[in-house]
């Protein structure tokens, strides 16, 4: 009797285990699932700087309510997503500002071909030429241009009686005017590599946009091409001469290869300028310190008007999209908005013009681009070539030029024999390996795998007791491959990402995770799921309801966080986000080194640096 009893209580343990069993294995399966759900539903964006995080990433989410959008802070660098798509980890859609073809090419058979699309329809010709592979694929669409060419100061031209330059010959006669009377009439910010970039080829948009021009373009931007494409002989000889022309005409030398912005604008505001090249943005600054500034066009010499144009960014899709229906569609409404007119006008400096490429957005100028209207709408916009090679030999190329070194045919011979020669190779010394792939995609159940990996590893850089960073700190998600210095550096936020440090009591970080979750002045307010924040060293809940979120609850070593707890904290956001912290006296920085991408960047390059394990360290409800 008594074995019986003993039989049958083994029995029903037995069965109890079982069922604990299947139960875990089914919460398992089911967790599981509700992932693969959310990243099917998941459309990444990466944006290619943290501004637009702030006003044009919340828009394009409220425009599509039932699109999951998550709004990554990327790289500005074309390598970056070379990395991303040799490494299996290229989003849905990327977007870059340093932009070329030509540096392009590698990712062409990885992306969409949007030549037949209703949003590449809608670019002028005259534009859309310039993102033209050679079969006539497009594979990138540029959104609005920033506007560059010549700030002017009315002021002076009026006060010294001098005529506002219509074309090259005036614009040269008004230079030589302000010098009879103690004034540069033209300098520039030619420290720089774009400035010596765009000089040059702003003087010969006309001719770079003929026919000659664009064949040769196509050739040099080709992906077709294995070998390298160097200067041709019809169109780039004469710009080197009008270069040349131009550094004797407005008496530019060595001297003006030191001048950096400040000292450029400064010597505009002080009156000792009166005219310099930079972008329409100069002339509303200038224009809200009463100064009366107006821009001007490139003047050709064959008498045509041209703008330099550099957009805001090009962006482009995942051709992966193409194998499941439902994502691609839901990717082309999130392109459809992120160009929409409404979109653009997020992108620009508030008061600034939206200059457009496509036909779907009106042209709608403010009084600090009135004077170039009949130039936009002769579609006299210039995109400029900005190959990495460009910026480089341009800067070499140019500043020689304007320090007399190099005559016009030196520097056509110069320009062209750097193109041409071998690229050195990159540095790719790993400096950190990651044996695990982790995703980016925000999960209801744990929050971001791969922004807890950094998280828990910058949390043992700073040697904190938590972490907390806003959502854009992190560039993506972890790739299982061997990062060099460059790639390892790219997985912090470019754009100023700070760290401060604080020792906290258990209510006081419960307020600054309230801030962090449900936003607050002077901070950012998340938006949608994948712009919540990232914590490390705690757990949070987090209750979502039309869109705003409330937390409900932290926990610290599986324990509720208590009001008496005393912590270290390391919060991670940009400088503007930082107000409510960097306001406390006990606010500090560590080390006296502010930005994480240094602190990260040395640790990595120290060797032996290893990632953290990731932890579910948010529950959405």
């Amino acid at each position: 009797m008594k074995k019986k009893r003993l039989y049958r209580g083994f029995a029903l343990l037995a069965a109890m285990a079982l069922g604990v069993s299947l139960l875990s294995g089914c919460a398992g399966r089911s967790t599981e699932s509700l992932q693969e759900r959310e990243d099917a539903e998941t459309i990444q964006v990466y944006l290619w700087t943290a501004k637009l995080y702030e006003k044009y990433a919340p828009y394009v989410q409220a425009q599509l309510p039932d699109v999951n959008i998550e709004f990554i802070v990327g790289n500005n660098d074309l390598d970056f997503y070379k990395f991303l798509q040799q490494n299996g980890g290229l989003p849905d859609i990327i977007t870059c500002c340093r932009f070329s073809l030509h540096d392009a090419a590698p990712l062409k058979d990885s992306l969409m071909n949007l030549a037949t699309t209703n949003e590449a329809g809608a670019i002028y010709n005259i534009y859309l030429n310039s993102f033209k592979n050679e079969d006539g694929s497009v594979n990138w669409l540029p959104v609005c241009p920033d506007a560059h060419g010549f700030v002017v100061n009315r002021d002076l031209f009026a006060q010294y009686d001098i005529p506002l330059p219509n074309d090259y010959a005036s614009f040269v006669a008004a230079c030589k005017a302000f010098e009879e009377v103690g004034i540069r009439g033209y300098t520039a910010d030619y420290l720089y590599d774009y400035t010596c970039m765009e000089t040059l080829q702003g003087l010969s948009a006309a001719e770079l946009t003929t026919t000659a021009g664009r064949k040769w373009r196509t050739a040099y931007s080709d992906p077709a091409n294995t070998a390298r494409v160097g200067l041709d002989d019809t169109v780039w000889p004469g710009a080197f001469e009008r270069m040349e022309q131009f550094i004797q005409d407005t008496h530019l030398t060595a001297d003006d290869l030191a001048l950096n912005y400040d000292d450029v604008t400064g010597m505009f505001r002080n009156g000792e300028v009166a005219m310099y090249f930079g972008s329409s943005a100069g002339v509303k600054m200038f224009r809200d310190e009463g100064i009366d500034t107006i821009f001007m066009p490139f003047f050709s010499q064959n008498g045509e008007k041209w703008i330099m144009t550099t957009p805001y960014f090009q962006i482009a899709l995942n051709r992966d999209l193409e194998q499941d229906t439902a994502r691609r569609e839901k990717a082309m409404k999130v392109l459809n908005v992120m160009l929409s007119e409404q979109a653009q006008n997020r992108i620009v400096s508030e008061g600034q013009d939206v200059l457009s490429y496509s036909q779907n957005v009106p042209l709608r100028l403010t009084e600090y681009l009135k004077d170039v209207r009949s130039v936009v709408e002769e579609n006299h916009m210039y995109i400029r070539i900005a190959s990495n090679d460009f910026f480089a030999v341009s800067k070499d190329v140019v500043s020689k030029m304007i320090a007399g070194e190099l005559t016009a045919a030196q520097a056509y011979q110069a320009f062209n024999a750097k193109l041409l020669a071998e690229e050195e190779p990159a540095d790719n010394e790993t400096v950190l390996t990651s044996g695990k792939a982790y995703s980016n995609v925000f999960h209801a159940n744990g929050g971001s795998a791969a922004f807890s990996v950094m998280a828990n590893t910058l949390r043992g850089v700073y040697g904190t007791d938590v972490l907390l960073a806003t959502a854009n700190s992190f560039t993506g998600s972890v790739l299982q491959a061997d990062y060099n210095k460059k790639m390892a550096a790219s997985m912090i936020m470019p754009n100023g990402l700070m760290s401060r440090q604080r020792t906290m009591t258990g209510a006081e970080l419960k307020e600054t995770v309230r801030a962090f979750v449900e936003g607050c002045e002077g901070g950012f307010v998340p938006f949608n799921r994948g712009s919540l924040p990232v914590v490390s060293g705690i757990v949070v809940e987090v209750k979502e309801a039309g869109g705003s979120y409330t937390l409900t609850g932290i926990t610290r070593n599986g324990q509720p966080l208590r009001d008496d707890d005393t912590v270290t904290v390391t919060c991670l956001a940009a400088e503007n986000q930082m107000e409510a912290l960097l306001a406390s006296e006990s606010g500090r920085s560590l080390d006296g080194d502010t930005w994480v991408k240094n602190r990260w960047r040395d640790h990595v390059s120290g060797g032996g640096a290893a990632l953290a394990e990731p932890e579910n360290y948010m529950t959405l409800r």
